[in-house]
């Protein structure tokens, strides 16, 4: 059975760019685990149950629904820890964003570094959506001390979306919508060496789902469901030879 791993902070994650993933996967068969840095469970940012501000900006029905289905799953609610991630046992890895201050904790953590960087050596696929590039953008291949998105085209949470949710909510939640200093967008293009690597797509209506060899990257919970698709059928296809070699070791 494939599977997949989706490291976690504790609490502060987006709900629909995980929520969604979880139940596209199990609905195809693929076998979804949890990790936090420590093992303990997970939550999303409160906020996007009831609503950001005014009870809009927060996640769909359908996303608010799965997270309620999510947090009776057993992966979920007993997550491996970051240490004990071995990226042999998994096809793929998948980190998700949320913008609120928890996310630090999983957006700057050395030790999720190093045990993605171990995906990349395997050759296993990265896929990243949101906040989540940032993981990968802050991973640096030593053979070459860049990132490991150096000369990728990825894409990310685009600086309009973060700006205009910042202006939006500022006057009220302040810098809510402000993770760093920095926009993403601006934090993932630096790691790429080109401007040009970075795509922002046509609109922002139209899901956008971009891959560069083992990389998908992806911008924002719109793309969440387009985003899930494409790992469920890479991880299927992939998934029959990662049984073959785990079977020989």
């Amino acid at each position: 059975m494939p599977a997949v791993l989706i490291p976690l902070p504790d609490h502060d994650f987006d709900t629909t760019e995980v929520s969604i993933p979880w139940k596209y996967f199990t609905g195809r068969g693929i076998r979804v685990v949890f990790a936090t840095e420590e093992g303990r469970a997970a939550a999303t940012d409160p906020r996007l149950l009831t609503g950001v501000i005014f009870g809009r900006l927060g996640a769909k029905p359908d996303a608010v629904a799965a997270y309620r289905k999510l947090k009776e799953d057993g992966s979920f609610r007993r997550p491996i820890t970051y240490g004990e991630i071995e990226p042999k046992r998994y096809d793929a890895v998948l980190l998700p964003g949320g913008h609120a201050k928890g996310m630090r904790q999983y957006l700057g953590s050395r030790l999720l570094q190093e045990k993605v960087l171990g995906f990349y050596r395997l050759d296993r696929i990265i896929a990243a959506i949101c906040h989540g590039v940032l993981v990968l953008a802050r991973t640096t291949d030593p053979a070459t001390g860049r990132s490991i998105l150096y000369n990728r085209n990825v894409t990310a949470l685009l600086k309009v979306l973060e700006r205009t949710s910042w202006y939006l909510t500022a006057w009220r939640l302040g810098d809510y919508y402000r993770t760093y200093p920095e926009y993403v967008e601006d934090e993932v293009t630096r790691a790429l060496g080109s401007p040009d690597r970075f795509v922002h797509g046509r609109s922002i209506r139209e899901p956008l789902v971009v891959e560069d060899g083992i990389f998908i990257t992806a911008r924002w919970p719109g793309d969440a469901r387009a985003f899930a698709e494409r790992i469920a059928e890479r991880v299927t296809a992939a998934g029959t030879v990662t049984a073959a070699m785990d079977n020989r070791q």
